[in-house]
């Protein structure tokens, strides 16, 4: 007879929760399996306590932040999968990012969940550390198949010494009530001059074809949507509209996110993400509130981008949309008054979403933090539907209005003259071009020295409506590591300002390259500052007037 093993922890050890109920996605691999990825650093981990685990204690915060705080503040992780087959298998990672080698030098630890939502247990104690762990990188959930669905919830068992947080009761949300209606309609900011958008939304209703556009950061391209092409609030708004408001199937959809970049990489890709094959697109919906701390300028970039849409030949609509982070915080005070100079419509989440988040049930609440983001920067399916419904409202104000006015269309076009006055930022890169190995400039001879490889291993995001990933830039100029003799690339080029691309990495092989411009060291690019794979612009020259300069990178 066998005898029953008594559990290895069993006494009830306080907790909270990092994740809870969130839905999880395995997105192909090439290896035929499936991944969803979960980033846990720079500060992802810290936010996740707090918002869905409700940790407010500084000190347990510290230590969520490191290798070795987390050590001492963790006893064991629980771990809870449900995906509608009992005994379907999912390995759980918690992978350590690592000092000297950030992707391959830290501690993964693992364990097997079954579908059933039983939980599985990972304890450190079992665990042998890496000399090398930094700090909490990121969890991944691995599938047998696939493009399967999923909910995940996890929990970290604390050490002796530390007391959990009360656990928070979460009400399902009531999209039907009044407190919603009300969440939505905040998020209006302005409505703006409606004179474009009125026209395509009658162009719509006669069943021509229109083109709706949204170009941004990760949460254009659909962060924390599962899955990531259909759920995003890009995806739902234009469903919302094409089912809505459209005569019949004559709405195209475009989708241009890359998450980590502000509107200064923006308006560079613009031509080549959004006006394919020579399409003007109708409505573009713009999204940097959240990136654009990045951008050097501080609006300028962002000015730009705007006015290059602003004045394509066929006159879009362009929708400002505000997105926010868990913190609280976004960019909207800078980026709103430029939208005032051109009397844009603009849709503000965060109006709409914060001031609910300290109600209390009953009195005004309708989504907690936990239920709006699936992380701290990125919102959940019910966040990305808020967020779509947000838009919608706006889409839906502007129709009614048309019901009501029939003498609107006669109206003129209040931005197109705004826009011939003086710029409030500047428009310095409104006529920007991308140059790479595809794209050429009358203006510009380029030696490329050592610099004769192409890049394989890029930044790439779910363009559209695609599930397959596109990598970014690919025609770039790559150095050859195996040339020690003439290590750089020069470029002779007409311009007044000129902005670098290159790729941040994680990788622990990647080289510094020294900028220069005319003589002078203008920028060091250090790949290795971000810790991951994504394009990173930098802005080189910026001079009133245009003439020849000569430019060099230096490995």
């Amino acid at each position: 007879m066998n005898e029953l093993t008594a559990p290895k922890d069993p006494e009830q050890r306080p907790y909270f929760y990092i994740m809870r109920d969130k839905d999880i996605y395995g997105s192909k691999q090439e290896d035929g399996r499936g991944i969803q990825f979960i980033y846990e650093n720079n500060g992802r981990l810290t936010g996740s306590a707090q918002f869905t685990g409700n940790l407010s204690d500084e000190h347990m915060l510290d230590l969520l932040r490191s290798a070795k705080g987390f050590y001492r503040l963790v006893h064991s992780i629980g771990i809870f999968v449900e995906t509608g087959d009992d005994k379907e298998k999912v390995e759980f990672i918690f992978q350590m990012y690592g000092k000297k080698d950030l992707l391959y030098g830290g501690t993964n630890m693992k364990t097997i969940c079954f579908g059933d939502g039983r939980e599985a247990r990972i304890y450190l104690a079992d665990i042998s550390f890496a000399e090398d762990d930094d700090e909490p990188g990121q969890i991944r959930f691995r599938f047998d198949r696939p493009e399967r669905m999923a909910k995940a919830s996890v929990r970290f068992y604390l050490n002796d010494g530390f007391e959990a947080p009360c656990e928070v009761y979460e009400e399902k949300v009531d999209v039907s009530s009044c407190a919603y209606k009300e969440m939505i309609e905040r998020s209006l900011m302005s409505i703006g001059d409606t004179v474009r958008l009125d026209r395509v939304i009658r162009k719509a209703r006669q069943g021509n074809q229109v083109t709706m556009a949204y170009i941004g950061g990760s949460i254009t391209q659909g962060a924390g949507a599962v899955p990531i092409n259909s759920e995003c609030y890009a995806h739902r708004s234009y469903r919302l509209f094409a089912d809505k408001i459209a005569a019949q199937d004559n709405v195209l959809y475009v989708k241009a996110g890359v998450g980590g970049t502000p509107s200064e990489l923006g308006m560079i890709r613009f031509e080549r993400d959004i006006i394919r094959d020579g399409l003007l697109p109708d409505i573009v919906v713009v999204e940097f509130a959240v990136n654009d701390a990045g951008d050097e300028t501080k609006g300028d970039c962002f000015e730009s981008l705007l006015r290059k849409i602003l004045m394509l030949p066929n006159r879009p609509a362009v929708i400002l949309l505000f997105s926010v982070f868990a913190d609280d915080l976004n960019l909207q005070e800078r980026l709103a008054l430029i939208g005032r100079h051109y009397a844009l419509p603009m849709v503000s989440i965060k109006d709409a979403v914060t001031p609910q988040f300290t109600s209390r049930m009953g009195e005004g609440k309708v989504i907690s933090k936990n239920q709006f983001f699936y992380d701290a920067f990125h919102p959940s399916n019910a966040g990305h539907s808020i967020m779509a419904d947000c838009l919608f409202n706006l889409f839906s104000k502007v129709d009614r209005e048309i019901s009501s006015d029939n003498n609107h269309q006669d109206q003129s076009d209040t931005t197109a003259r705004l826009l011939r006055q003086r710029p409030l930022v500047g428009n310095t890169f409104e006529k920007v071009k991308l140059l790479d190995r595809c794209m050429s400039y009358v203006n510009a001879r380029i030696d490329c020295g050592s610099f004769t490889e192409t890049d394989t291993v890029l930044q790439s995001v779910e363009m559209d409506s695609d599930l397959k990933t596109t990598p970014q830039f690919p025609y770039n100029w790559m150095h050859d590591g195996t040339k020690t003799v003439n290590a750089h690339f020069s470029m002779e080029i007409y311009c007044k300002a000129l902005v670098l691309i290159f790729k941040d990495s994680g990788e622990p092989d990647t080289a510094r390259a020294e900028i220069v411009a005319d003589k002078i060291t203008v920028l060091t690019a250090d790949p290795r500052i971000n810790g991951w794979c994504h394009c990173n612009p930098a802005i080189i020259l910026n001079e009133k007037t245009s003439r020849m300069h000569n430019i060099e990178i230096h490995i």
